[in-house]
């Protein structure tokens, strides 16, 4: 199971939540999100871990304080599709209105 943790101090390390929640069970993985472009932590993560140490990490972290903040900690829903953004190309402004001309 993938677990969400928000509100986190920028200077949460992937092994102090590997730490914390290895007392629940067995953690496979830590992905601690950066920025893209800084680099930077955006102050969230998602650990994952078998179902039932997971459930009892939720049950016991959630709202808890870690490093001076009082942390997020539930179930991760799966990542929705995002529309929009990004993209772009084109050549300038007019690219594809020259009709006919192919």
């Amino acid at each position: 199971m993938k677990v969400y943790v928000g509100n986190l101090s920028f200077n949460t390390t992937q092994e102090t939540l590997e730490g914390l929640f290895s007392n629940y069970g067995e953690v496979t993985e830590v992905a601690v999100i950066t920025d893209r472009e800084t680099g930077r932590p955006r102050g969230f993560a998602f650990v994952t871990m078998e179902d039932n140490g997971a459930r009892q990490a939720i049950e016991a972290l959630n709202g808890t304080d870690l490093e001076g903040r009082n942390i997020t900690v539930n179930e991760a829903k799966p990542r929705e599709n995002r529309s929009g953004g990004g993209g772009g190309g084109g050549r300038g402004g007019y690219a594809g209105s020259r009709r006919g001309s192919w």
